[in-house]
């Protein structure tokens, strides 16, 4: 090997990172199954609520199409984004790419990205199901508003999905650990917030990360003023995504050892 090989400059990092996001869109776009459930559960919740009584049982229009964006980014974040990293990480994927030219911040920056586009695309097309469905008129300013909750509770859950890969090593137990943690959020925001549980309950699930996406989602397509309640759960948002996001970058490794 020369002299020459050996000094041969890195790639810019704009190369690395415009490969690395094709990449990691190709491989998300080849994971139908993921991608279409994460957006079809919230579309068949829209559907199932457009029929009759149904509709007044779950609460307004908002709540519903609020839950449904929820339920949404929870699937896609906190179930898909966990578990692909779990297997790449089981498979060996995360070791090649940690030889390449890319630093690892770039890596896991890519994957990052390519994930909080899927999660304002999927948010887009259920917001609009939703608002078609249950005879919403929004405002462009609402529709950003909704974009720009939608990507804050991205980073929520995305944050708890590092953070779980982080803590967790095999595969197979950060699957089963997401689904469980999966359903106490939901039914914590949920029944929580009904006030079926207890004041105390209900006060907790406010400050949950469903609980506050709720709450930000419903004020926003009610169009109604910024409240009290409304800072508090942007707090609490950002406070969820300082905090995992800290013990998944800390805590996190690239191989199983």
């Amino acid at each position: 090997m020369t002299e020459a090989t050996l000094d041969s400059p890195r790639p810019p990092l704009d190369l690395a990172m415009a490969s690395l996001l094709r990449a990691d869109a190709v491989v998300l776009l080849r994971s139908k199954v993921s991608t279409i459930v994460s957006i079809l559960v919230p579309v068949v919740i829209l559907v199932a609520t457009s029929f009759g009584k149904s509709q007044t049982r779950l609460g307004s229009p908002d709540m519903i199409i609020g839950l449904a964006l929820t339920l949404g980014l929870i699937t896609s974040s906190l179930l898909g984004y966990s578990l692909t990293l779990a297997h790449d990480r089981d498979t060996g994927v995360f070791q090649r790419l940690r030889v390449t030219p890319a630093p690892t911040w770039m890596i896991m920056t890519s994957r990052l990205s390519v994930q909080a586009a899927a999660n304002l695309v999927g948010s887009v097309i259920v917001v609009n199901v939703g608002a078609i469905l249950h005879g919403l008129t929004l405002s462009v300013g609402q529709y950003l508003l909704v974009f720009a909750v939608s990507v804050l509770g991205g980073a929520v859950f995305l944050a708890i999905g590092q953070a779980l890969a982080a803590v967790v090593k095999s595969t197979n137990a950060v699957n089963a650990v997401s689904r469980i943690l999966f359903i106490i959020l939901v039914l914590l925001g949920l029944l929580g917030g009904t006030g079926l549980l207890g004041d105390t309950i209900k006060s907790i699930s406010g400050w949950s990360p469903v609980g506050a996406l709720m709450t930000l989602f419903s004020d926003v397509l009610s169009h109604s003023p910024w409240l009290d309640q409304d800072t508090y759960s942007v707090l609490a948002c950002v406070g969820y995504i300082v905090v995992f996001a800290f013990v998944g970058i800390r805590w996190f490794r690239w191989d199983t050892r």
